[in-house]
């Protein structure tokens, strides 16, 4: 996607599919209003099969562009890593193409948390099939992949906290284990303040001081506030600042 010339802004897209690419299921909607979509995804759906999906729910003549948050790497503005919770074939695939529209990808942690940001030194965590992690400082987005990171016992922060983890080893103790590492990533990241999103965050019966629930409909307002920054084309993840939206 060539940047916008200098001098002149770029036309904001008026409306913008959202894609909340997840291990279970994909989540569409257009703008961070109106209905949303869904369809089961898992460990074999494959991009190619993703956007058949989609194209039998919505079609290109009823969107201007397209965000899209993905469950893995991104780097430039591209998938650069495959998914641990799809199929195969993400890596170097054109979803620009293949929707049809101009296109941003962006980790879907770091679209949650875009959507979910207030200002100040933000720590978003999304608790659901796997743990995505994003940092936001005063306006700059920085997803992360500490969730893949060693925790305990030869086991990552993901491995305990993740889906697999709770079913393994129970509610009870998988609450006090995202307590725990909650505490320790906002030490080590200096957060001012935990967001905590993705499906899993409802299960948890009481939150610490600096911490609050996410809601998943910020996905939503998060791929929409990517393109409405008033400043031309963006690609995430970026060291560039956010601008943040009324509302």
């Amino acid at each position: 996607m060539p940047p916008a010339k200098q001098g002149r802004r770029a036309r904001t897209p008026r409306r913008i599919l959202v894609l909340d690419v997840g291990g279970t299921h994909v989540k569409l909607r257009v703008n961070a209003r109106g209905p949303i979509r869904k369809f089961a995804s898992g460990s074999g759906m494959t991009p190619r099969a993703m956007v058949g999906q989609i194209r039998a729910l919505i079609g290109p003549a009823d969107y201007d562009a397209v965000s899209m948050g993905y469950p893995g790497l991104v780097f430039r503005g591209k998938v650069a890593g495959e998914p641990y919770n799809l199929g195969k074939g993400w890596v170097g695939f054109d979803f620009r193409q293949a929707l049809g529209r101009p296109l941003q990808v962006i980790n879907d942690a770091a679209m949650q948390a875009i959507g979910s940001y207030r200002g100040g030194r933000m720590l978003f965590l999304g608790l659901g099939t796997g743990l995505g992690a994003t940092l936001i400082i005063d306006d700059v987005v920085e997803p992360t992949e500490v969730g893949h990171m060693p925790y305990k016992h030869g086991r990552t922060f993901e491995d305990y906290v993740g889906e697999h983890g709770r079913k393994r080893r129970g509610n009870k103790k998988w609450r006090k284990s995202v307590l725990d590492v909650v505490a320790r990533l906002k030490l080590a990241f200096e957060a001012d303040y935990v967001v905590l999103g993705g499906g899993n965050a409802a299960r948890l019966k009481h939150l610490p001081a600096g911490v609050r629930r996410g809601s998943n409909a910020n996905a939503f307002l998060g791929g929409v506030r990517i393109w409405r920054r008033g400043e031309g084309e963006l690609t995430l993840p970026a060291r560039a600042p956010l601008r943040r939206s009324r509302g």
